[in-house]
């Protein structure tokens, strides 16, 4: 049975580091997460407010509407108080 030399081209894929432009920033993934946040609370707004007004009638679609907000505000500041945690985790280390 041949055995063959020990190399680093014995088929395995070339790792290659991701670019800088393929993964956001920390600040421009936060920035993407507080506009979608901002963008379910406005339509949960709007909805309350065709259905006030008149304009929808399906009042299941308003309190899907809601709920969907309530839950991403829940989210957002879990992830708020992971961070500040995270954050005073860190100023309590010593160097």
């Amino acid at each position: 049975m041949p055995v063959n030399a020990v190399g680093m081209g014995g088929g395995w894929p070339a790792v290659v580091p991701p670019s800088a432009q393929a993964t956001p920033s920390f600040a421009e993934a936060l920035r993407q997460a507080v506009e979608k946040l901002n963008e379910t609370q406005l339509r949960a707004d709007r909805a309350l407010a065709q259905f006030l007004t008149g304009e929808i009638q399906d009042v299941h679609q308003v309190v899907l509407a809601m709920e969907e907000a309530r839950l991403a505000m829940q989210l957002a500041v879990q992830v708020r108080n992971r961070i500040v945690e995270a954050y005073q985790e860190l100023s309590r280390m010593q160097i």
